[in-house]
């Protein structure tokens, strides 16, 4: 998968890019998570999943017990846990005052928890397909609700569905980012844009296969593909892909942000990645166990160990130093 000679000719970095083969220079020396020390790790439950940042707080999702967690980044302290009717399974995404959290259960199901009183405000009928996501736009939650490719658009205030937008199916997870909801299709190999205002289709746009996380950043959108273990990198304005490169960690499950001017991914077994976006290069490569979801905030990377049922929060200049 990797590229053993340290540049491609831009003939050939055309052509693969044109073919959706992932471009990557030699690469980086692995490295042990182990030498990157945390600040602290906290116990959440028998699994940690799903990190969300907001102006005060982290938030993680849990099973054993079906909670999501805050913490204060001031203190590394959790300061409340809040039991949920199901597994939270799709990502958290705070919005509107409250944070909206997916639940898996017998019947799928949509919970709101008030950020300030840190307990649920209410459970909506609906929910999606396990291991999406979800966002928040300027007015609106969106969420996918089906196999099928409906994305939900949420009424906030009245918890209620106020318009539905028929993707291809497979589509999964949507991110909002300056006026364009982007969804990327887990069963497919493609990222569609939605207008927020309208809901109208913008673009579809290839990337590389079953892309299901993405994040934003430097005028892009990155998704994370888990047929090949590659990134996608995606203009912001143009909605054209610009490059594909290799991370090496295909596979289940894993996660994406975006923070101090880098994008991080995170896989079990490679718990961190580093990308440098100005070179389209991996930079740091760890290896060994933990990881599968983070999230940048308060100066730190957070990193879950879904199987310890943990998170650490990590210097990020530790990081970005070495």
């Amino acid at each position: 998968m990797w590229k053993s000679s340290t540049l491609l000719p831009m003939v050939g970095f055309l052509a693969a890019l044109a073919s959706g083969a992932p471009v990557c220079a030699a690469p980086p020396e692995k490295r042990m998570i182990s030498e990157l020390e945390p600040v602290a790790t906290l116990q959440i439950g028998k699994t940690a999943d799903w990190v969300a940042i907001t102006a005060d707080a982290v938030w993680v999702g849990s099973t054993g017990p079906n909670a999501v967690h805050r913490i204060d980044p001031n203190t590394n302290r959790e300061v409340a846990d809040v039991a949920v009717p199901g597994e939270p399974c799709a990502g958290l995404a705070p919005g509107f005052g409250s944070l909206w959290v997916p639940l898996c259960a017998q019947k799928p199901a949509l919970a709101k928890i008030d950020l300030r009183s840190n307990r649920i405000s209410a459970v909506l009928g609906f929910g999606t397909a396990a291991e999406c996501g979800i966002t928040a736009s300027e007015d609106s939650v969106w969420l996918v609700i089906d196999d099928q490719g409906t994305l939900a658009r949420i009424d906030p205030a009245k918890g209620s569905i106020r318009q539905t937008v028929k993707l291809p199916p497979g589509s999964c997870n949507p991110r909002y980012s300056e006026g364009v909801v982007w969804v990327t299709n887990a069963k497919g190999a493609q990222l569609t844009a939605v207008a927020a205002k309208s809901g109208a289709i913008l673009a579809t746009i290839p990337t590389g296969p079953n892309p299901r996380f993405l994040t934003d950043g430097a005028d892009s959108v990155w998704t994370l593909n888990q047929g090949d273990g590659s990134l996608t990198r995606i203009d912001r304005r143009s909605r054209r892909a610009t490059g594909s490169i290799a991370l090496g960690t295909p596979g289940h499950g894993g996660d994406i942000a975006f923070g101090a001017g880098m994008v991080w991914t995170t896989m079990a077994g490679t718990p961190l990645t580093s990308v440098d976006p100005t070179t389209n290069r991996v930079v740091h490569q760890w290896v060994g166990p933990g990881g599968d979801s983070l999230a940048i905030g308060s100066d730190a990377i957070w990193l879950t160990d879904y199987h310890k049922g943990t998170i650490a929060r990590l210097r990020i200049t530790d990081a970005t130093s070495r």
